[in-house]
Parts: structure tokens; C-alpha cells; sequence
């Protein structure tokens, strides 16, 4: 079998539930019985045979993924031949669009005072 998809990463650059579902074809029920999880303990110990989540700091944090952990399970786990998690760029949001206009002019109002130096 041959695992090639493209998904949306969050822009922390990890894959949430959604994303993961997805890049490995499977139901979001059977991505929450792969995902290393213990009711009695926040973040367990690394399981091999196991989807990692990454560390979080409170119950109420959602499960995300880094891609090569999904690759990794993808090939190891499931036995996927070929593995390739393309990381698509988020479309920007209103914020990041104005942080780039404020970046844009700070770096036109720069170059201005350098050049009347």
C-alpha cells in the first residue's frame, strides 16, 4: 500500500486528530485507539507500537501529531510501504495578514532611515 496525501497543519506545525484521520485513511475512532493515551496519566511514556502525541500541559488540550510521528506509525505500525505527509501552508488568517503589513512598513520606514544616514 502506498500512503501519499496532502493534509493541513496547524500552524505550530502539528497535525490534529482531523489532519491524522485523513494523511492515514482511517476513522476518527480507530485514530483515538492508536494514539498513545492513558486516562490516569497526562502524557505516558513513548510507546513504539503507538500513534505519539506530543506533550500537552493540561487534560483539556487537544491531541496533535508531529507529521513524522504520523509517518513513522504509518510505515512501522501499519505497515504502509511508502510514506509522504505533504505540509500544506495554512491559509493566512486576518492577523497574520495585518502582522505582515505592520512587517512590511517597519521594514520600508528601516530602509528609509538607513538611507538618509
Amino acid at each position: 500500500m502506498v500512503m501519499e496525501t496532502e493534509v493541513g497543519i496547524e500552524q505550530n506545525g502539528l497535525m490534529d486528530i482531523e489532519a491524522v484521520q485523513k494523511a492515514l485513511n482511517r476513522s476518527r475512532a480507530s485514530i483515538y485507539r492508536y494514539a498513545n493515551t492513558d486516562p490516569t496519566c497526562l502524557n505516558p511514556p513513548y510507546n513504539p507500537q503507538r500513534l505519539n502525541p506530543e506533550l500537552r500541559l493540561s487534560k483539556d488540550d487537544p491531541l496533535l501529531f508531529h507529521p513524522n510521528e504520523v509517518a513513522r506509525f504509518a510505515k512501522d505500525v501499519l505497515k504502509i510501504k511508502q510514506v509522504t505527509i505533504e505540509v500544506r501552508d495554512a491559509t493566512p488568517t486576518p492577523t497574520q495578514e495585518l502582522l505582515q503589513a505592520i512587517l512590511i512598513e517597519l521594514q520600508n520606514i528601516h530602509h528609509l532611515l538607513k538611507t538618509r544616514n
